[in-house]
């Protein structure tokens, strides 16, 4: 039997027919060696990190950073005894974590801890540099890859409520940082008088709410205006009430279960939409119906990530890429889009749906390294 180097050779439209490989790169029979060994070794980078991915999930599931950050430098069976968990197994994951540059160690004293650095993005909730939550929205993605490849050979679409449940928890403990950071202190500032209707009294809706994290901390920061979340996952629904609940703002904030073409109401002076546009079916539509709900003089406030114009070596266009094939492109393909817009589809692209939805200002308003913040207004 042939190798398959042979047998791509010999196949019509190899690489050695008209379909040849564009001029100054290999073909699949001749690799180049040093470039070959690059890809080797970069392969081997993302194998280990995604590998290591597990371990961080793990560790935070067991509470192991918490307790290192609360114990100080310590052998591992002082933190099994802080833990509950088997001394052999938590040395084996401390090397991990040493390995991937997530703890510290002393090998002479065979001690390990967390510097303050890494303790304010593996160990503190309450840091605005807390990671935790991506690295469980990642994982959730393979969990998902029989789901994915259905949608890959049928019509395309996964739903989001057809996930692994990982995936909105680790969404709402990713974004949430990324809320408690920005939302108040930087993205409410920056859209034109927006600060001082919310201080006054305003009424405010998300669509595609999720858990309810930013409403909740808008409600916190603004307590004479009143909120309403949308969302058409019932179980993120119940999770937002129950999140409002504990925080405190029940008296202000509702939830309801709604689509972005039909939730209720009218003359909103804010309508926000936190990184859910580009997962929706008809965003044009949606954009629509936003539109007429607003205010005349209302805002509609929504975030999306930053995107190069073409696909480029970044690790923002890995992630944003890798989780729109996973996520954000079979959802809009689930409900009947025709050309889903994707997580990286730009501020033109969305400026271009803004306009065709009837919103004649548009504007970036803020920015941060993986997200902008950009301001539709009547």
């Amino acid at each position: 039997m042939p190798s398959r180097v042979n047998a791509i050779e010999a196949a019509p439209g190899g690489p050695d027919s008209a379909g040849a490989a564009p001029s100054g790169v290999a073909s699949a029979s001749t690799p180049d060696s040093d470039r070959l060994q690059a890809f080797i070794e970069r392969y081997g980078a993302d194998q280990a990190a995604t590998m290591h991915a597990a371990t961080v999930v793990l560790g935070d599931r067991l509470g192991l950073y918490a307790a290192l950050a609360a114990h100080g430098p310590c052998p591992p069976e002082d933190l099994a005894e802080a833990t509950g968990c088997h001394p052999r197994l938590l040395r084996e994951w401390l090397n991990a974590q040493v390995a991937s540059g997530y703890t510290e160690h002393d090998p002479a004293g065979g001690t390990y801890w967390l510097t303050p650095e890494q303790a304010a993005c593996l160990a503190d909730a309450a840091s605005p540099n807390y990671l935790i939550g991506g690295m469980l929205a990642a994982s959730s993605n393979h969990k998902d890859v029989d789901a994915l490849a259905r949608a890959f050979t049928s019509d395309g679409g996964l739903g989001w409520g057809g996930h692994h449940p990982d995936l909105y928890v680790g969404t709402q403990r990713l974004f949430g940082p990324v809320y408690r950071a920005n939302l108040v202190p930087n993205w409410i500032p920056a859209l034109e008088g927006m600060q001082a209707r919310l201080e006054s009294g305003a009424r405010v809706v998300d669509v595609g709410c999720g858990h309810g994290e930013a409403l909740i901390r808008l409600a916190e920061a603004y307590p004479a205006s009143r909120f309403a979340g949308f969302d058409n996952h019932v179980a993120s629904i119940e999770a937002a009430r129950t999140a409002a609940a504990e925080a405190g703002v029940s008296d202000r904030v509702t939830f309801e279960v709604a689509t972005a073409e039909d939730f209720p109401g009218r003359d909103y002076d804010l309508v926000c939409v936190f990184n859910a546009l580009h997962e929706w079916g008809d965003p044009v539509g949606a954009a629509r119906h936003i539109r007429r709900t607003l205010a005349p003089s209302g805002t509609w406030m929504f975030t999306e990530p930053r995107a190069d114009d073409d696909p480029a070596e970044s690790v923002r266009a890995r992630t944003f890429y890798s989780v729109s094939t996973m996520v954000c492109t079979p959802s809009a393909l689930a409900q009947g889009a025709e050309a889903a817009l994707g997580a990286q589809a730009g501020q033109a692209k969305l400026e271009q749906v803004a306009g065709q939805a009837g919103f004649t200002r548009f504007r970036r308003a803020a920015q941060t390294p993986m997200f902008m913040v950009l301001e539709a207004r009547p």
